[in-house]
Formats: C-alpha cells, sequence, structure tokens
C-alpha cells in the first residue's frame, strides 16, 4: 500500500508543513479497499469528505417538528466580507467551530499566522459585534480524536509558550483553549456554551447537538418573553 512506504509516512510526519488535509492519512490507510472499482462507501468514508465552503449555504431542516434554518459561511479570508448579507434580527444563534488540532499549523492565505491565532480574533469580532448582543453563542473545540492523537509528537507548549500546563494531557490542553477563547468576550454577563466535539465521531456529534437544539430553543423562549 502507498501508506506504508517511507516516503509517504514522512509527509504524514511533516503535514502541518505542507498544508494537508486532516483526511489524507484515512483514505491513504484505505486506498487498496476504495480504488476496487466495485467498493461500498462505508459510514466513516462519507464522514471523513471534505468540501471547503466557499460563498453562503443555507440548509432548512425539522428536529421533531421544530424547524431550524442554518446558514454555513466560509471562513477564509476572502470569504467574510459575504458575512454580513446573514447578519440580521433574524440570527437566534451562532455556531463557531474551531479546529484544536490547527495549534501547530498556520493558515493557507498567509501561510505565517497560526490557525488559532487567526480563529481567535475572528471570534472576537463576532462575540463582541453588536449585532449579536442578544444572540447565543455556542464554541466548538473540534477535531478531539486529531489533537488526542497529535499531543504526544507535537509539542503545543512550543506554539504557546504562555501555557503552562502538561501539553501531553488533553483536558489541560482544552481548558486552556477555551479560556484563550472565553477571554475575549467583553460582555460576562452573557454565557459562553461550549462542546468539546469530534465531527466524525456520530454519537458524540448526535448528544452535542441534541444539547444545541435545547440552548437554541431555550434561548428563543428567552427572548420572546421579554419582547
Amino acid at each position: 500500500a502507498v501508506v506504508s512506504t517511507q516516503s509517504t509516512g514522512e509527509v504524514f510526519d511533516r503535514r502541518r508543513e505542507l498544508q494537508l488535509n486532516d483526511n489524507a492519512e484515512y483514505f491513504f490507510d484505505n486506498l487498496d479497499r476504495l480504488s476496487d472499482p466495485n467498493v461500498n462507501p462505508v459510514q466513516q468514508d462519507l464522514l471523513r469528505l471534505r468540501k471547503k465552503t466557499t460563498g453562503i449555504k443555507e440548509e432548512i431542516f425539522q428536529i421533531k417538528k421544530v424547524p431550524f434554518h442554518m446558514v454555513d459561511v466560509g471562513g477564509q479570508r476572502l470569504q467574510r466580507h459575504k458575512w454580513f448579507k446573514c447578519f440580521d434580527q433574524s440570527v437566534t444563534s451562532v455556531l463557531f467551530f474551531v479546529a484544536s488540532s490547527a495549534y501547530d499549523q498556520v493558515i493557507v492565505e498567509d501561510k505565517r499566522t497560526p490557525r488559532l491565532e487567526e480563529s481567535c480574533n475572528i471570534f472576537d469580532t463576532i462575540v463582541n459585534n453588536k449585532c449579536f448582543k442578544d444572540v447565543s453563542i455556542i464554541l466548538f473545540l473540534n477535531k478531539t480524536d486529531l489533537l488526542k492523537k497529535k499531543l504526544p509528537t507535537s509539542d503545543f507548549s512550543r506554539f504557546f509558550p504562555q501555557f503552562k500546563g502538561d501539553p501531553r494531557v488533553i483536558k489541560e490542553v482544552q481548558d486552556f483553549l477555551l479560556d484563550m477563547f472565553d477571554n475575549v468576550r467583553r460582555n460576562r454577563d452573557r454565557a459562553l456554551f461550549h462542546h468539546f466535539t469530534t465531527a466524525t465521531d456520530t454519537k458524540n456529534i448526535e448528544y452535542v447537538f441534541s444539547a444545541v437544539k435545547d440552548t437554541i430553543l431555550q434561548n428563543n423562549l428567552r427572548q420572546l418573553m421579554l419582547q
């Protein structure tokens, strides 16, 4: 198999320098099976697929007869000017996703700015935006599985010298990242909801989304009572 060669293994070891997608190793590991013309994809194959969000994507669906209107916006720098088309009074919740495993990577646009620093700056502009003063903000520190796998070989404290915990203990790293994002909030009277997630773990996402649904509905009810 291709992934067993020494050169391919070295590429994966240096993936943070090469902007290699997180799912590349999975597909190389399963290359023989997936290259079969008669392959029948399994659930994990589909969950590992990636498609960059460009522009504004909208989906309307129902959960237990409750309608949800979800708007997905691209996170790249060139896409952010389009966000303002979505910033109106109809927004009831903002779901902000962070790839926690990207702590040792830089953004594609300038190949210099750390990804988590960029994410935190974006979060700052959103959580402190007057358009969202009455909106529930839900922070997802995603890719927990990849973070756990990366910590033993990529020293977290090298990229965050202010971190004083054990760089190999995932809970200490996650608590640090949560505090980093939480500290940019100016309005301390409003709660910040957060979840540590693994998007490819369907049970984890099912549990988290149920909690998110309840948060959104409770916030909407609260707003109606204040009107």
